[in-house]
This record gives structure tokens, sequence and C-alpha cells, in this order.
């Protein structure tokens, strides 16, 4: 893992130790003596992850971390501050601002090296999530991960694992407003709680009687649906190698005991958000993949799916000496529709025509329009007689009603002209199972057009 970081302290001697520390793990580190020099070089540098001194000259670290996190462009990159404080107050005031951890100073080698992996794998998630959906920013997600005075615009849905009932009452109460609280004992029961609702973080305290607590956390990274939900371990004083195995296995965040509820409001919070700012990037990014494959007018496939997977069907099909046929589509005298009822009028014919399409095939061919008034369905494991019944039944259904236009209420009788194709024997390609179509649709047009015509071999 490599990775771009930033040190920002006024003391030479900590950026030299922290550099040092970070260059042995090979990580590619810039620094900065002040606050504005951080946020000139995170404005024109790719950062990757920011260790941010408090107590600097002019603008303090606080300050420095609200400004990356209300920047579009830099709020995204997760801030680690390492100070000398070491007050629940300024620890707190830091995650207002948008820090993503604390590290108090001397920093503890392997804590500093789990923190900024732990780090640096969110970074790079949620990077990837971001650049594939492209709308990330025209949805304001940014916003979602911008400072905040402890508050969520919604409460979260929280999961404690928490065997002693005094402790669960202490933390309900303190997250209380914030979140609402599932309080479980048993680790088992729990882990099944989790994968059944869509819980934004589970707090997990170590002090589970004849339970690895490591063992749950595990276990949660381990399945589908619960693999993505934040985890934030509630350990004892003394416990730090427990933490830090904990942080390698996946979790998220941890605090010790004895607890400041303003922390664990904070920390809670910071999770939630994180959670809902990933969620809303697989959304955008599931969205995105649905748009490139789907024609927005009528629903179905487009041809850039089309042309993916039907090159796979015909490799299969002569792999396994299978028949597999094509039909492709086309409305009739479209030109004179939209002449008459406008394009919007012709958008209401598409619509309703590739509703009929699906409506006419069978669950298992693949439909898609194809382009313009054209439309293809490809048929795995058809033979040319059993094509010829499913292209008739679409004629029928197309010429059987008139369509309807919606902006004017007028109706419009149509018909289609198809052409089918069935795959030859001898390792026939995707691209001459097509051609082979198309000439069959172009004589049906010559001939009158309503009417199927087959090129089987």
């Amino acid at each position: 893992m490599t990775a771009r970081i930033l040190v920002v302290d006024d003391i030479p001697a900590n950026v030299k130790l922290l550099e040092a520390r970070l260059l042995a793990e090979y990580f590619e580190v810039l620094t900065a003596a002040d606050g504005m020099t951080a946020l000139s070089i995170c404005d024109q540098t790719p950062v990757d992850l920011i260790l941010l001194d408090i107590m600097m000259p002019g603008i303090d670290g606080f300050e420095v971390c609200e400004r990356l996190k209300t920047n579009p462009r830099t709020a995204h990159i997760p801030v680690v501050m390492v100070t000398a404080l070491d007050q629940p107050a300024d620890r707190v005031r830091g995650l207002k601002a948008g820090a993503d951890d604390f590290l108090t100073k001397p920093v503890n080698d392997l804590q500093l090296m789990t923190r900024v992996k732990s780090l640096i794998r969110f970074k790079a998630l949620s990077d990837e999530l971001r650049l594939r959906a492209e709308t990330a920013r025209n949805m304001g997600l940014e916003a979602l991960l911008a400072p905040h005075q402890g508050t969520l615009e919604e409460p979260g849905l929280v999961l404690l694992v928490e065997g002693r009932a005094n402790a669960q009452d202490r933390m309900a109460r303190a997250l209380r407003g914030v979140a609402e609280i599932t309080a479980i004992g048993d680790p088992q029961a729990a882990l099944f709680e989790a994968a059944e609702k869509p819980y934004e973080l589970v707090i997990v305290s170590t002090a589970l009687e004849d339970y690895d607590p490591l063992r749950l956390c595990s276990q949660m990274r381990s399945l589908e649906r619960t693999r993505f939900i934040p985890m934030l371990v509630v350990a004892e004083q003394g416990e730090d190698q427990l933490v830090i195995r904990a942080l390698e296995l996946g979790v998220n965040d941890y605090l010790l005991r004895p607890l400041d509820p303003n922390e664990l409001v904070a920390r809670s919070i910071t999770q939630i958000r994180r959670k809902r700012y990933s969620d809303c990037l697989r959304a955008s990014l599931s969205q995105s993949v649905e748009f490139a494959v789907t024609d927005a007018l009528t629903g179905l496939n487009n041809r850039r799916h089309l042309d993916t997977h039907l090159a796979t069907l015909v490799e299969r099909s002569n792999r396994r000496d299978r028949p597999l046929s094509v039909l492709i589509t086309d409305i009739d005298h479209f030109k004179a529709i939209n002449d008459t009822h406008g394009h919007e009028g012709g958008d209401d014919v598409l619509r309703e025509f590739a509703r009929r399409v699906r409506g006419a095939v069978r669950g298992a061919d693949l439909a898609c329009r194809y382009g313009g008034e054209e439309f293809v369905v490809v048929m795995p494991d058809t033979t040319p007689e059993i094509a010829a019944q499913v292209a008739e039944r679409l004629r029928d259904a197309i010429a059987a009603a008139p369509f309807k236009i919606s902006a004017t209420g007028r109706v419009a009788p149509l018909t289609t002209s198809v052409g089918i194709a069935t795959l030859e024997k001898g390792g026939e390609g995707a691209d001459s199972l097509m051609r082979r179509a198309d000439k069959a649709l172009y004589q049906a047009k010559n001939n009158g057009r309503n009417r199927v015509v087959s090129q089987a071999a």
C-alpha cells in the first residue's frame, strides 16, 4: 500500500520524526510548517492523508480542518490530528471540525501506522466509487462529510453489543437524540441482528464474557450483509494490542474507558455520516452502471449491452452446439408518427412498443432497443421454428391495438416488420448473425411490411 501523506507541524523535529517513520513504510511524504501552506498544497496536489498538528502559528489545526472539510475538492481527504493536547474537549472539538482521528504525542508507532493504513484504505475505496459515480458532486455528497455541530439530519440506527446492563444504559443515554439504539448482550445474536436490519454503526464492547470480541469483528467483516457497516470498539485502558488488531481486522474507530459521552457522540456521528456518504456513492455507482446499459426512454437494455452480451451468447451456443436466434423488429412508417404527433408522440409510441415487446418475448430472451425505432431480441436455445412463433406473436401484439398519444389523446394504428436469423453451424460470429437478421428485416419491408421474414440456416 502506498499513498501521499502531508505532515503539517511548525516544529521541524516533529516533522522529521513523522517523515522518517512514514518513509520507512514507503509512503510519499509532503511537509508544511503552517496551516496556510498546507491548504495551498492540498488545493494544488492530490493528497491521500493529512497528519495535522493543532497548535500552530497563524491559523490553528482546527481551522485548517474546517476549511478542508468545507471545500468540495478536499472534503474527502482523511485528517488525523497529531497533538500534545489530550483533553476530551479538544478531541471532541477536532471531531466536530471534521477530523477523522486523533493521535496524541508522543505517537505510538503501531497505532500511527495502523490508523494511517486504515484511513488510506477507506479513502481508496471512496475515491474509486466517486470516480465511477460521476454524478457524485452534482448529488451534493460532499455535504455528508462536512463539519457538523454534533447533530445528524436523521438519527442513526446503531447496534450496541455490550453484556453489562449499566454500560448499555450509559451509552444509550449519551446517544439519545443522535441514534436509535438496539442493545444486545449475546455476540452471536448481535451478528444475526446486524445482518437483518440496515444498521449504520455497530459499537462492540471488548468486555464480552467468555467471548473474543475480535471474532465478532472478523465475522462482521466476512459477511456480505454486514461488510460495510462501520464498527467502533470500546476497549479498556491497556488493551492497546487488542485495539491495533481490531483496526487491522477492519474496525473503523475505537474509544477507551472511562468513556467521555461527548467523544462517544462525536465519533458515532462521524462514522454514521461516513456510512451514509459511502451508501450514496454506491447507490450513485449502481445507478450509473444501470444507465450505461439501459435505454432511458424505454427501459430496455441498450445497444451497448447488446454488443457486450451477444458475442458471449453466440460463443456459448457454438461451444455447446445449441441453437440461438435473433430477431430485429422495426416500426413501420415511424417517421409519419413524428411528423403527425411530434417527437413527444413518437416517444409515447416507443415506450408502448417496448412494453409490448417485453410482453411478447420470453423471460430468457434478451430484449434491447437497437437504435431509433429498431429493437433486437436475442433468443438462446431457440430453433428457427420457435423464433418464428415468437416473432409472429410480437407482430400480432403490435397490430392488435392502436397506440395512444398522451399529449393529444389521439390514437395511432401501427404495424411492425421483423427479420429473423438463426445461428449457422460451423462457428458463425455475432456480426454475421446480425447482418443476416438485418437482411431479413430489409426483405420484410420490401415485401410490404407488417410481416416476418426468416433467414434461418
